[in-house]
């Protein structure tokens, strides 16, 4: 008895501290794995970052830290862990590739996140679409369309792809077209449409409008109008402008050419 006293006693003196050492090392890493992933989301929060992928990042890093200290503290009471890495880079690795579009997602996401070329709100184009963003995911982008349809962008896709923001300037050019006959007056159309440009308030002055004469077609003299507007005054001014166009050349009679086809008619003998 005595004797095994003196073995117990000399294995605990030889790996007793050693296992308190991996016991203290697991439990005070821990604890900083944790304290790491709550100050890093509280400085993501203080950025604005989104918070889903505040939410996705700390717990991936608190995960990550987690296995490094547990395999430090295996490490130190002996036992071999190359095995230990070599299978959790193999899962990873596995993981990568059965995960690949989604991880693809997933980075392009941070991408618009971190340096928003897109908010919530804006009108955009990308990814063979068209909409106003909804919501800006870890994975997919939505759009609702001016019909109220919803559509759900792959954020690889998005980002893959030009994007064109109609929402980021505070000012935006309306390109309009008008023709007239060639037997018209251009002087009198050309001040015809300025007087309805001027008695319209949503037009900006500066810069001024530009009405200028831009092809001679087969069968109209065309004039490019581009006035300039708020953004979000776009498509009222596009519409109003349009239709007191037309009348204001009915009333000056100002004709507006149409495809016209003369038929000739021979009677066989």
């Amino acid at each position: 008895m005595e004797e095994l006293t003196k073995e117990i006693q000399t294995i605990f003196t030889a790996y007793g501290l050693i296992v308190l050492g991996a016991l203290a090392t697991l439990v005070i890493g821990i604890w900083i794995a944790k304290w790491l992933a709550k100050t890093s989301g509280k400085l993501l929060d203080k950025r604005s970052v989104d918070p889903a992928l505040t939410k996705f990042a700390t717990s991936l890093l608190k995960i990550t830290l987690i296995i490094f200290v547990i395999i430090s503290a295996i490490s130190q009471i002996g036992i071999e862990t190359t095995s230990f890495i070599a299978i959790i880079a193999a899962a990873g690795l596995a993981i990568g590739f059965a995960l690949q579009g989604s991880l693809s997602n997933f980075a392009s996401g941070v991408m618009l996140i971190i340096f928003k070329p897109i908010k919530v709100g804006d009108y955009i184009e990308g990814g063979g679409a068209a909409g106003s963003v909804e919501t800006i995911g870890i994975f997919v982008t939505t759009l609702v369309t001016p019909d109220n349809k919803v559509i759900y962008i792959p954020n690889s896709t998005l980002t893959g792809s030009n994007i064109v923001n109609y929402s980021v300037k505070d000012t935006r050019r309306v390109d309009m077209v008008f023709g007239i006959g060639y037997s018209d007056d251009i002087d009198k159309a050309k001040s015809t449409i300025q007087s309805v440009l001027e008695s319209d308030s949503r037009i900006l002055k500066d810069p001024a409008p530009k009405i200028v004469v831009s092809e001679l077609a087969d069968s109209s003299v065309n004039f490019n109008v581009r006035p300039w507007v708020n953004s979000a005054d776009y498509w009222g001014v596009y519409f109003d402008i349009t239709e007191q166009i037309k009348k204001k050349f009915d009333e000056q009679d100002i004709s507006i050419p149409f495809p016209q086809r003369d038929i000739h008619m021979y009677q066989e003998k």
